[in-house]
């Protein structure tokens, strides 16, 4: 055992019952019941302090995509996960399987980001730490990274998750004679959590979390994004360009296998449209995310590399019952289009409310082949997952618009937004504003599963005839 001294310096299975539920958990702290699981939701701070400031012993596990799908088969880890006193968050497809009851967490908490958190808050708290798991070296390499860049921290010992492991007993003496309050496991799932629900009553620690292959990124064994990616939530974009064949598998296809179980059941939980519809905007967008991002990347470069400013528009726009919020898209025009379009509302092209001008001096070259091909709209598929828009549905409008809607246009707030809808399929900026209320009301009010599908068929052949797009 090593020990380290303060820093002093810088499926068909049961389990996968989806229960569209939101319900207390703690004081302070929420829950969302996905797949027989109740995952908290809640910020990082807030579930750092709810695990340091109480003295009853926790067993803290995480659930992303691939923990999902071993569950599904794997019976001891899903009672492993289902006694677990805290089950967090992680990843994306979690989040999107959420969507699907339409919920949303509060956080993210996933265990690359959500351990240092807490170890810092241990730090602070003058707690200890004792690192089991991955190959030999690991343990102590990660041990040497974290006191050199968590002052205070304290840990108390490491060892080795496989060899290590071999007697049974003795790694549970060593650990306990060690006395950690905190005890990490980085064995790879199911093993980790399977061993520590096994040996719970045995183990001392207050706290014990399985945390994956979190000690391969801290060891420095497997490099990590840089934290700029880590902050646009683009890490996986940037671990399938650093493991292309082992990240399709695991990655890509892993969550299209999460994604497609839990939808299926989700479905399977009711006929209504507004369910089916759901599903159909998460799998869709999300499987165009994850197809398209390189696409994305491209983008962003040639829009960087003519103009000055940020690579996504952020603008406020109006949407079901009236809700602002925040629409993306791929940046088209120069940074101070939004002062100059006061002075051009009299050039518009189209009749009545909505400003649109086929002439644009606002809009840089490389933003009239992206309106040419709607490839400016891409960024909206992050609304479609955040539930902001729908693939299929009437534009999003300006507040000023809709200020000026008379009663009857009023009624396209009845229904989320869309990506595309019949407007779009039928000429976009050539057809005025009073015909396009109409449709959208037609549309509004003979909504379906099949007229969805329809549309988004006819918006391809709409993309590539470009009618309208300026």
């Amino acid at each position: 055992m090593t020990q380290f001294a303060p820093a002093n310096f810088a499926s068909s299975h049961p389990a996968l019952d989806t229960i569209n539920a939101f319900a207390p958990r703690r004081p302070g702290l929420s829950q969302i019941r996905l797949f027989g699981l109740d995952l908290v939701s809640g910020t990082t701070a807030q579930v750092v302090h709810d695990l340091l400031s109480s003295d009853t012993p926790r067993r803290v596990a995480f659930l992303n995509a691939h923990c999902g799908n071993v569950m599904a088969k794997d019976t001891t880890y899903a009672d492993a996960l289902s006694t677990a006193d805290m089950v967090l968050p992680d990843g994306i497809g979690v989040e999107l399987a959420a969507k699907f009851c339409g919920k949303r967490f509060a956080e993210n908490l996933n265990g690359t980001d959500f351990t240092p958190a807490l170890l810092r808050a241990a730090a602070a708290q003058g707690l200890s730490v004792y690192l089991l798991g991955a190959r030999p070296g690991v343990a102590e390499e990660a041990a040497r990274r974290l006191c050199l860049s968590i002052p205070g921290l304290r840990i108390v010992g490491t060892r080795d998750g496989y060899d290590g492991m071999a007697d049974e007993e003795a790694a549970i003496a060593a650990i306990n004679a060690a006395r950690p309050d905190i005890l990490i496991a980085a064995l790879g799932v199911p093993m980790q959590d399977a061993w520590l629900a096994r040996n719970a009553p045995r183990l001392t620690a207050r706290i014990t979390m399985g945390v994956g292959a979190l000690l391969d990124f801290l060891s420095g064994r497997v490099r990590r994004a840089p934290a700029f990616v880590r902050r646009a939530r683009a890490e996986w974009i940037w671990r399938l360009a650093s493991e292309p064949r082992r990240m399709a598998k695991r990655y890509l296809a892993g969550n299209l296998s999460f994604l497609v179980r839990a939808a299926a059941h989700a479905v399977g939980q009711t006929e209504g449209y507004s369910l089916r519809r759901r599903v159909l905007d998460v799998v869709t967008a999300g499987a165009a995310v994850a197809l398209l991002a390189p696409v994305g990347l491209v983008l962003a470069a040639v829009i960087r590399a003519e103009s000055k400013g940020p690579v996504l528009f952020r603008q406020t726009r109006i949407g079901r019952d009236g809700k602002p919020f925040t629409m993306y898209k791929f940046r088209s025009m120069y940074a101070d289009a939004e002062a100059r379009r006061a002075a051009l509302l009299a050039t518009s092209d189209r009749e009545g409310i909505c400003f649109k001008s086929r002439n644009d001096p606002r809009v840089t070259r490389v933003g009239r082949l992206l309106r040419r091909l709607s490839l400016d709209e891409l960024p909206q598929l992050l609304n479609i997952l955040r539930g902001d828009m729908s693939l299929v549905g009437p534009r999003p409008a300006l507040a000023e618009e809709v200020a000026a809607y008379p009663d009857r246009a009023l009624g396209r707030l009845a229904v989320n937004p869309g990506l595309t809808g019949i407007w779009q399929v039928s000429g976009r900026a050539e057809i005025g504003f009073d015909r396009m209320v109409e449709m959208d009301l037609a549309y509004a009010g003979a909504r379906s599963t099949l007229l969805d599908l329809m549309i988004i068929a006819m918006t391809f052949r709409a993309v590539l005839g470009g009618r309208g797009a300026y």
